[in-house]
């Protein structure tokens, strides 16, 4: 049998391998993989039909329930300045302390002694913060000082290691501004302060500025928004950041070391009278600006919870009312002369008492009859002298003028829980209740009302609003108030506030008024006293307290400012001219120096007041 020839052998052991087997040939690795990936691809877009279209909210609620954390991003509050910008209140680095309870879970009540002491929050509340199931982020405390902060986290770092020496890092910092009061005291009463923060971490502002002005100045914290799972944030998932917006910067018409100096003499007044309480306001006479508004006792704004009468947190000069006393005379006989029913050296006989109704009215001194022109009626502050000069006006006439200056009437200057004052009309204006209103009783007034009424003496008749914002700006109740938003009108004429302001001059005048110590050297002034009896808080009924003041404005023939002291109940001094006449005078001494206002030069009238 012969052997097969070597190329069928070849042929034969080709047949034996299987046709189509292309192991380890490229194209077969290539059909393999797209087979692959057109199978993946497959699945994912089943996966997609599914959530989008099949069952999509099914799907998003599991995803929720995963959990998501929301971090607040505080925004800055604005600043309270005074008028030069210098600040009043601002907000300063400060930091948030925040715990990672999948961290702090195990030593929680360690942790919360540890924060409580050096923070002074509540234990058991940040116990329950530490111990927050599938949270990563629980504020601790809010609003502390970045040194503090910095300090409490690093000494709880090294307090709280763990076995192998590692630092704990279960609290951390973040960026949280903190409101300061950098002048302490001074403005106080007008700035109010932010108290503890409520339970969201926002501010609460409590009193002033602060809380009538809060949404202007907060502006709106931002946030950012992570999903997580398992205790950790999910890198794909839903992320957003939200950021803050600043809250916007408030300008006062304060002068801050003007309003220092005022607090100062202010004090001192009220103490050394043994007073309750006093009351100083500086205006620009032109403008209507505030430059100082003082309240006699205050608050320290950074630490107001030192101070445990509450009824320090407002100002005095808005929110209490009470009986102008002869202050009041300026405007009824600038009404007068409005009206051409009187004139400066009008002649009166002024006896001793005059009867009535139901009581007679005195003066504050003794006397027979006396001869009075009109200004020295005024000068010589005369109750009986007032009242005959206005049985003059018609019925109803004085209050119309008294309208027309303001009183019984909010000032709308920003500040929240002013009082409109008690102006009687109707039936309660009897011819009895119209004598006493002449001289300065039975009406209650507020001090920004009474400043601002005697101010249109000086401002030529014209009253203007007082403001206490520069420019404009909105309160929490909606109301646009400042310098740009005030008004004006026309109460009295030019001729008759002349009239009225060389009566007044005599009311400083040595050798003729009752207020000598509130002349400034080398300047003329323009002023009045005022004694008030006093309505107790129990009795409701004079209680035989009484409020002093003096009001004036300087230099009295081109006035540039106008102010007005009050003290209530004083124990030593007689009345307003010894008592708030030498306060106004230190206060308008300092204020024209301050502001460059030079003397006019010319000497003070000499308007007669006897004839």
């Amino acid at each position: 049998m012969s052997r097969p020839t070597p190329n069928r052998r070849i042929r034969r052991e080709s047949s034996r391998r299987p046709r189509g087997d292309l192991r380890g040939s490229p194209y077969r690795r290539m059909h393999i993989g797209f087979l692959v990936i057109a199978m993946v691809l497959s699945v994912f877009a089943a996966r997609l039909v599914q959530l989008q279209g099949i069952d999509p909210k099914s799907y998003a609620q599991m995803a929720a329930a995963e959990g998501s954390e929301r971090v607040t991003l505080p925004a800055t509050r604005g600043e309270i300045l005074d008028r030069n910008g210098e600040p009043l209140a601002e907000s300063v680095d400060g930091r948030m302390i925040v715990a990672d309870p999948a961290l702090t879970a195990k030593l929680a009540p360690e942790l919360a002694t540890f924060l409580s002491d050096r923070l002074g929050v509540d234990y058991f509340e940040t116990l329950e913060r530490l111990r927050i199931e599938g949270s990563r982020f629980q504020y601790v405390a809010r609003q502390v000082p970045a040194s503090k902060a910095e300090k409490v986290v690093a000494d709880a770092a090294e307090k709280f290691k763990d076995d192998e020496d590692r630092p704990f890092a279960g609290l951390f910092t973040e960026r949280d501004p903190l409101r300061i009061y950098p002048n302490a005291d001074v403005a106080a009463n007008v700035l109010g302060f932010l108290g503890t923060p409520k339970d969201d971490g926002t501010a609460q502002a409590l009193a002033g500025l602060e809380d009538s002005f809060d949404r202007y100045l907060s502006g709106k914290d931002g946030e950012a928004r992570y999903e997580v799972g398992a205790g950790n944030q999910i890198p794909l998932g839903d992320n957003t950041v939200t950021p803050a917006v600043d809250g916007r910067d408030l300008r006062t018409t304060i002068d801050r070391d003007l309003q220092w100096y005022t607090q100062s003499v202010l004090q001192q007044t009220v103490e050394r009278s043994g007073g309750e309480s006093g009351i100083a306001v500086i205006m620009d006479s032109r403008t209507g600006d505030i430059l100082s508004l003082a309240d006699y006792p205050t608050y320290d704004a950074s630490d107001p919870y030192e101070f445990k009468d509450e009824t320090l947190y407002k100002s005095a000069a808005l929110t209490d009312v009470y009986e102008p006393g002869s202050v009041e005379k300026v405007l009824t006989i600038s009404s007068l002369v409005d009206a051409g029913l009187a004139f400066k050296e009008q002649r009166f006989r002024v006896p001793g008492k005059l009867h009535r109704q139901d009581r007679p009215i005195g003066d504050y001194w003794d006397h027979g009859t006396i001869r009075l022109t009109l200004a020295g009626v005024l000068a010589k502050s005369s109750n009986v002298g007032t009242v005959l000069a206005a049985d003059q006006f018609r019925r109803g006439q004085l209050r119309k003028y008294l309208t027309r200056f303001g009183l019984g009437q909010r000032t709308g200057l920003g500040l929240g829980g002013e009082t409109k004052g008690i102006l009687p009309g109707g039936a309660d204006w009897t011819s009895q209740v119209e004598d006493r209103i002449a001289f300065g009783q039975s009406l209650s007034v507020n001090a920004i009302q009474m400043i601002a009424a005697v101010n249109t003496i000086a401002n030529g008749g014209v009253r203007v609003d007082p403001s206490l914002i520069q420019g404009k700006a909105l309160t929490d109740d909606g109301a646009t108030v400042g310098s740009e938003a005030a008004t004006s009108r026309r109460v009295i004429s030019e001729e008759a506030a002349r009239e009225t302001m060389l009566m007044m001059e005599r009311v400083v005048d040595p050798d003729a008024g009752v207020a000598p110590r509130a002349a400034v050297p080398g300047y003329r002034v323009a002023g009045k006293t005022g004694t008030a009896q006093r309505v107790g808080d129990t009795c409701a009924c004079y209680d035989g307290s009484t409020s002093v003041s003096f009001a004036g404005f300087a230099p009295a023939d081109d006035p540039r400012f106008t102010i007005y002291v009050v003290v209530h109940d004083p124990r030593r001094g007689s009345g307003g001219g010894s008592v708030a006449g030498p306060a106004f005078s230190k206060l308008m001494s300092y204020t024209l120096r301050r502001y460059g206002v030079p003397p006019t030069g010319e000497r003070p009238n000499q308007t007669p007041v006897e004839w």
